[in-house]
């Protein structure tokens, strides 16, 4: 049974019913268009080195980052594009994974912090979490319903993947639920172009590149796509729609639904003072104690209207140049044009984090679902929000949506993507992506190519 996007509904899995939901997941992998990822993890360890100057240096810390942490809950998001109806619509089935790692691993004190304040259940963790081994394959691993084995039914669904600013997770799910993370990231980048053919999207990348918003943090991107989209909805659909369809879960299965609502951005009180760091990089260093406003509806509704106040000021100088050229020329021409080239300039941002990381405009300090768990919670966002399985979806909606924008009305997106954002993963600090493409001097690692078998059940070439 399917329900309208009134709510979306996202199915918790644990230990006492991952086999009873086992199939229908693999299914919904199977049918799915596209499949959308995020990852709550235990902590990142030294933010300096994450933002190393070298990726090669800077993957190497991700590496021992999880090797030495673990993967706390899973959130899969599995959009079907529904041919049979009108516009775009996709069916949703959300799943939030809560998972427990049987290996000794650190558990940072503030991604404790930050995680209880948005809703993480820890009694629940280590009671119903689902168990997992790290790095290769142990014992019965590979043929027994898992984790592990679940992770391998999702690379043979052979679908495009989607995470928000996603290299973290990547190297978080191939340590935790793939094999040993190899050395070096060209090998580590040659396995995952094998991986996942169907293409790998990153929406912070999409984000910034292609759509232009003025932030990137994925609540911010979420709530704008959705806004755009009713905008267009409202203008009798001359612009792309999106629709989204849910399952109607009943009987035992009802008991794992957590319902959130999904309804359209309202207009919030203008009058309310922005906090200018949370504006623009979904973190407040002051938490829940910042006097300002941290509601990303207002601080979009905010940005538009700057947007459009910007519109018409260039729209009355392009008309009084006309009307000063008509004259003759006016000694204002240079400075007006001078003004114009200002307004565009962004004033380059800095803050300091609690780490001590002076932060510019090309490095964004992650938001939550951003991949830092540890950073200071903005206190200000309902319990639960931030839950691995809602971030999927938020992801997979950008993504759903970027689909359509260029999309003409006789082309069909059975296959969505987003023109120039294929297998490129966003770099924080850096002006371009992480290209995971197999270079001609990288080869695959033998514990890839030994996965890939039992994958594809053949060896590869």
């Amino acid at each position: 049974h399917v329900t309208s996007s009134l709510s979306k509904c996202v199915i918790d899995v644990q230990t006492n019913n991952f086999k009873e939901l086992w199939p229908a997941m693999v299914l919904a992998f199977k049918t799915s268009s596209f499949i959308a990822l995020d990852t709550e993890l235990s902590g990142l360890g030294a933010r300096k080195a994450l933002l190393a100057e070298s990726i090669e240096d800077r993957y190497k810390a991700i590496c021992h980052a999880a090797r030495t942490r673990s993967v706390l809950s899973l959130g899969i998001a599995c959009y079907k594009k529904l041919d049979d109806k009108a516009d775009s619509t996709y069916l949703v089935q959300v799943y939030n994974l809560t998972l427990l790692c049987t290996e000794e691993y650190i558990i940072e004190p503030k991604s404790v912090q930050f995680l209880v304040q948005h809703g993480f259940d820890f009694n629940k963790q280590y009671a119903q979490g689902v168990p997992y081994n790290k790095g290769n394959d142990k014992g019965g691993d590979a043929h027994e319903p898992n984790v592990r084995t679940l992770f391998v039914e999702l690379l043979r669904a052979n679908k495009p993947l989607v995470v928000h600013n996603g290299l973290i997770d990547m190297v978080f799910l191939y340590q935790c639920f793939y094999a040993h993370l190899p050395e070096r990231l060209g090998t580590f980048v040659a396995d995952l172009s094998e991986m996942f053919p169907g293409g790998i999207y990153d929406t912070k990348y999409a984000t910034e590149y292609e759509l232009r918003f003025t932030a990137s943090y994925l609540e911010y991107a979420y709530k704008k796509c959705k806004l755009d989209n009713a905008k267009s909805m409202q203008t009798g659909g001359e612009g792309p729609c999106l629709f989204l369809e849910f399952c109607d879960y009943s009987g035992c299965l009802q008991g794992y639904v957590d319902y959130r609502p999904c309804s359209d951005s309202q207009s919030h009180d203008s009058s309310l003072n922005i906090c200018v760091q949370f504006s623009a990089y979904g973190w407040c260093p002051n938490g829940s104690q910042c006097p300002m406003s941290h509601d990303t509806d207002l601080i979009i509704q905010q940005d538009e209207k700057t947007k459009e106040d910007k519109r018409k000021k260039r729209k009355r100088r392009k008309k009084q140049k006309v009307t000063w050229g008509e004259m003759g020329g006016s000694p204002q021409d240079k400075r007006a044009h001078l003004e114009d080239k200002e307004e565009d300039l962004v004033p380059a941002k800095e803050m300091v984090t609690s780490h001590g990381l002076t932060v510019g405009p090309g490095i964004n300090t992650q938001h939550a679902s951003e991949k830092d768990p540890t950073a200071a919670s903005d206190g200000k966002v309902e319990g639960g929000t931030h839950r691995a399985g809602f971030d999927a979806f938020m992801t997979g909606y950008i993504f759903a949506f970027a689909s359509i924008l260029n999309q003409k009305p006789e082309e069909s997106v059975a296959h969505p993507g987003i023109p120039g954002c294929q297998n490129k993963l966003y770099l924080s600090g850096k002006s371009v992506p992480l290209q995971v493409v197999k270079s001609t001097f990288s080869k695959s690692s033998k514990a890839h190519a030994h996965k890939m078998e039992l994958v594809w059940g053949k060896k590869l070439l």
